[in-house]
């Protein structure tokens, strides 16, 4: 069976020759591969005297990175960290098992369990990790521990089936409210985490990359939850059209006249809106709907092929 660690990377120059060897040393037998995109301190050097499979990307972000590293990297298992030395690799034959023998679909390298609160010297990056968390948990019925980790261990079927759709750090995100809408196996690992060295720079931006998250959780929760994001706005234009029409109701029952015809027009406009929203809700609720079973039917393809390709290399099945 094939392991592939996957670093994708971009000016990580002063870490990751420490991060090549760490996990070569933890996993031996996996392919590692350092996707350098457009680094211009001899990151993709440092990789490949390190004795990593340097490729490189020339979209810049780390979305589009990940989107070639899916597409072109064929395993059976995929470990995914980042080059800045933040994550320590004891914890990556346990995450990798658990995708090669237990089958589950996404392995989350969770920080927050364990160190990153303590270690992370960046506040506003912690508000952000609980407030996406809670989100996204809420919004999408699930129980992630951590949202928007870099560590997180795949297998072939998730990373076949998956598209990517962010070009930038909002592509964490993305996979796990992906894992929950179409209903993968998702388990969490504790994981140490440890800040970046004094003279590594982060390439995420507090407030300008934490808005595109936020905006990415809300694009995704009115294309996988249509009928839940355009209902509130039904319920709300609803119950501002009913307040608006209370007042011209009672005038007219006591007076039989109804001298504020704009306040009535406004009303009725609101009730329209909020039957609007509904069935917009409705009918993306029913086109999301046919979307979630034709990835189950892809999925199943996606299985057979993957049989076919295994009996005629005569592979065994993977012991339990």
């Amino acid at each position: 069976m094939k392991i592939a660690v996957l670093v994708p990377c971009y000016n990580e120059a002063k870490t990751i020759a420490k991060v090549v060897r760490d996990y070569r040393a933890a996993l031996p037998e996996a392919d590692i591969y350092v996707y350098d995109n457009n680094s211009t301190d001899g990151t993709a050097a440092l990789a490949k005297e390190a004795g990593a499979i340097v490729c490189h990307e020339r979209m810049q972000g780390k979305g589009n990175v990940i989107r070639a590293m899916f597409r072109q990297i064929e395993a059976d298992a995929y470990l995914m960290t980042d080059g800045d030395d933040t994550y320590p690799a004891e914890h990556a034959r346990e995450m990798v098992d658990l995708v090669l023998y237990d089958k589950v679909d996404m392995v989350v390298g969770d920080r927050l369990g364990s160190t990153y609160f303590t270690v992370n010297k960046r506040p506003f990056h912690n508000v952000g990790n609980r407030l996406v968390r809670v989100l996204v948990n809420r919004i999408f019925r699930g129980n992630i521990a951590d949202l928007m980790t870099g560590y997180r261990a795949f297998s072939d079927q998730f990373v076949k089936s998956f598209p990517v759709l962010s070009k930038g750090f909002e592509i964490e995100t993305e996979m796990s409210i992906h894992a929950l809408d179409k209903n993968l196996s998702i388990q969490s690992v504790k994981v140490d985490y440890r800040d970046r060295p004094a003279d590594s720079h982060s390439k995420l931006n507090t407030y300008t990359d934490g808005l595109r998250v936020l905006r990415t959780v809300g694009m995704l929760y009115k294309e996988y939850r249509p009928l839940s994001f355009f209902g509130i706005f039904a319920l709300f234009f609803f119950l501002l059209g009913g307040i608006l029409f209370i007042p011209v109701m009672l005038e007219y029952i006591a007076t039989g006249l109804v001298p504020r015809f704009p306040t009535l027009i406004v009303s009725g406009v609101m009730e329209m809106l909020s039957m609007l929203m509904l069935v917009c809700g409705l009918i993306l609720d029913t086109v999301a709907k046919k979307h979630r079973q034709l990835f189950e039917v892809n999925l199943n393809m996606l299985h057979m092929l993957r049989t076919l390709r295994g009996g005629e290399r005569g592979e065994g099945q993977p012991k339990p």
